[in-house]
């Protein structure tokens, strides 16, 4: 289906915490922890790290009564650090289990992510799917009715199997199977609303670990319903791959006006920095020009005219330095997250580029004069020589934002 049949309806408007989803709101950055949630400390520690990197909202793994335990013990110590990121509960096969012996944790937590695959279903007093959901009026959460690939209801999907293979002109089993996912997320939705819960209280995901899949999953399931929708591949993958694979699939549904809240599930590497994925989905988000979180630095990829690498690492000294300073700025002034930064490195496009952003510098290149000439505001402001540019030109970033955007009053 090419985007222009694609019409969603407005997605309902989901309150997680304080955060809103849907409705017109902009889109919301989420994350997940990779520690054990019964290390207290530890995944206080990244969930911190998570929300200071930018993540609106932060999803924990609770599979244990340990985990279950620690919930409201980590909930406590983020609010004594200042941090009041929502924390979303992780839940799979005995959830229902874990909010029922531990109230605390059931309250503490800002939204349910139940999967009906591993929930199971029974038509018994004690069946799961219902507890979780009366849990979750009862504290009143939001749910995510989150629907996975890799452990979709094997009975729901035999059952499509069949009814597919009794048709004249069978499909495919790859849309027989992303029909199920839909068929799955939607139902699971709407007996969740004949438990009571509302209907605004509802999100959905349907993640694959596949671009196109990704695609015509959402691409048909925003036109069968008006829930808030997350986004995300399941399985994005390691490095570049996992960031080309989540760009190329969340760009074309961002564009269409799909999803609400999304999620750049990277694998990280040994040891890796767990933020990656937040700054990822929050360059998605910015570069389409959906939301602003960080001034954005403009650099060129160098040829034979920049042999020197010097271009090269005052661009990763700015980005790095606005990055670090933008949870300050950000309670201090305002706008200065739309702020554009140009490191250019000759004299090609180098001013012209830098003339486009709010402060450019021109770096001389192979052979060219040894100055390198700063414009603010398109207009050249100063050349600045020696060994000490990267300090001056970081100075003259800071001042200008400083002079330049309105303090917010204290």
């Amino acid at each position: 289906m090419s985007a222009s049949f694609i019409k969603r309806r407005p997605s309902q408007r989901v309150l997680v915490g304080k955060v809103m989803l849907g409705g017109g709101a902009p889109v919301v950055i989420q994350s997940m922890t990779n520690t054990d949630t019964a290390d207290i400390a530890g995944t206080t520690r990244q969930v911190e790290e998570l929300a200071k990197a930018g993540s609106e909202l932060v999803r924990i793994t609770v599979n244990t009564p340990e985990a279950a335990a620690a919930v409201p013990h980590i909930r406590r110590r983020l609010d004594a650090l200042g941090c009041q990121v929502g924390l979303i509960g992780d839940f799979h096969y005995n959830g229902h289990r874990l909010l029922t012996e531990y109230p605390e944790c059931a309250q503490a937590l800002a939204k349910y992510r139940i999967n009906p695959g591993n929930v199971g279903r029974s038509r018994a007093e004690d069946d799961p799917f219902t507890i979780m959901i009366q849990t979750a009026i009862k504290y009143d959460k939001p749910v995510r009715i989150g629907v996975n690939w890799g452990s979709l209801d094997q009975n729901l999907v035999v059952r499509m199997m069949d009814e597919n293979a009794r048709l004249a002109e069978p499909k495919d089993v790859k849309e027989v199977t992303r029909a199920a996912l839909i068929a799955s997320a939607i139902d699971s939705a709407k007996r969740a609303e004949q438990l009571g819960l509302a209907h605004n209280r509802i999100v959905l995901s349907c993640k694959v670990s596949e671009v196109q899949d990704l695609i015509a999953v959402y691409r048909a399931l925003t036109l069968q319903c008006d829930y808030a929708l997350h986004l995300g591949l399941t399985e994005a993958g390691m490095g570049s791959k996992g960031i080309v694979a989540s760009t190329a699939a969340l760009a074309v549904l961002l564009q269409e006006g799909i999803g609400d809240t999304i999620r750049i599930s990277l694998t990280p590497e040994p040891g890796g920095d767990r933020t990656q994925e937040v700054v990822v989905g929050q360059e998605i988000l910015q570069t389409m020009g959906l939301r602003a979180f960080a001034p954005m630095v403009t650099a060129c990829p160098g040829c034979g005219r920049t042999t020197s690498s010097f271009f090269q690492e005052l661009a990763q000294s700015i980005q790095r330095h606005l990055r670090d300073q933008m949870p300050v700025w950000r309670e201090q002034y305002d706008g200065v997250e739309y702020m554009t930064v140009a490191v250019m490195g000759c004299v090609v496009n180098g001013p012209g580029e830098s003339k486009m952003a709010n402060i450019g510098i021109s770096l001389p290149g192979t052979g060219e004069s040894p100055a390198a000439p700063v414009y603010i505001d398109g207009e050249k402001a100063m050349t600045l020589r020696g060994d000490n540019i990267a300090a001056e030109f970081t100075r003259i970033v800071d001042d200008y934002v400083e002079k330049k955007y309105v303090k917010r009053e204290t």
